[in-house]
């Protein structure tokens, strides 16, 4: 029998650090959330201003509990690991700690956004294409059985809308922090190709209008005070409408990265994910200019 693959987690800013070592190893995850075949061993913590001192002492003290070691030191918190999962809830600090895990050599899951601008987003491409990496990096949203059943039914839909969370960050781009979780459902539905982006705010939130080649057309509803996601998948003569349950999305996308670290295949390619940092800039952009603004071309695999 394999050994369980051995995971350091990068950041303890974000639930999910949490979340995804309880689908791991708590005795009191039910038994149809765990996931099988990861053991986090340890975790590297650090603040940002997306969590306070407090809530990662309490943070910290859960992870120890399951017998995960909690250190500040980078060297300490990879040695022995198998993969890394970089969890920072602040996106502005993934390129400097991919840039430190890159040198390690190892698979990696990078949770979204994959960066806090498509600049960076590109500096961490080129470094996987140098050092020609295994990653993979997607929202849990992209997974969603509802979402997805939807998706292979309407395969190429002429008309795509979604909606979600217009959430508010403590500091950076609200759009790139949390609408990650809607462009990601809208990229998945429409695949790639994106040409331009138009953003229209009001006191709900905002709508971005996005133009894709043959007269497609997708529409992301931003809205706030709502955990609600979901849409709607059509042509001239067929609807597939869903409702995301989020009720089981960290389990979702934890087998997917347990499989990702135990095959070195990941479920979506990297240009899908630099699709969405393209969508989610193209979108700050027309925040600002209150004009369509195009989507920067992502090349091939």
């Amino acid at each position: 029998m394999n050994e369980d693959i051995r995971i350091a987690f990068i950041g303890l800013d974000t639930s999910h650090t949490i979340e995804f070592a309880r689908r791991m190893v708590a005795p009191d995850c039910p038994a149809d959330q765990k996931v099988r075949g990861l053991k986090p061993v340890s975790c590297l913590r650090f603040s940002t201003p997306f969590h306070s001192d407090e809530g990662l002492n309490q943070r910290q003290k859960t992870l120890e509990g399951w017998g995960i070691r909690v250190t500040t030191n980078f060297e300490e918190a990879v040695a022995g690991c198998d993969a890394l999962m970089i969890e920072i809830n602040d996106p502005a600090f993934h390129l400097e700690y991919f840039t430190k895990c890159a040198g390690l050599g190892k698979m990696i899951f990078l949770d979204k956004p994959f960066a806090d601008t498509l600049a960076n987003a590109q500096q961490i491409h080129a470094l996987i294409r140098a050092r020609q990496l295994k990653v993979f990096s997607s929202s849990s949203l992209r997974f969603v059985p509802e979402f997805t059943a939807a998706c292979e039914q309407m395969p190429k839909p002429t008309f795509g809308h979604v909606y979600g969370l217009f959430g508010q960050p403590p500091a950076g781009s609200s759009i790139v922090w949390y609408c990650v979780h809607t462009f990601e459902m809208l990229q998945r539905a429409m695949g790639r190709g994106a040409q331009s982006v138009f953003v229209r705010p009001d006191a709900a939130g905002f709508t971005a209008v996005v133009q894709y080649p043959e007269n497609r057309r997708g529409v992301a509803e931003l809205l706030l005070g709502t955990s609600i996601y979901g849409g709607c998948l059509h042509d001239k003569e067929r609807a597939f409408p869903f409702v995301a349950s989020t009720a089981r999305c960290y389990t979702h996308l934890l087998e997917h990265i347990a499989k990702f670290f135990q095959t070195g295949q990941a479920p979506i390619a990297l240009e899908e994910t630099l699709e969405v940092m393209a969508l989610l800039d193209a979108a700050q952009r027309s925040l600002h200019s209150g004009q369509a603004e195009a989507v920067a071309p992502v090349g091939g695999s």
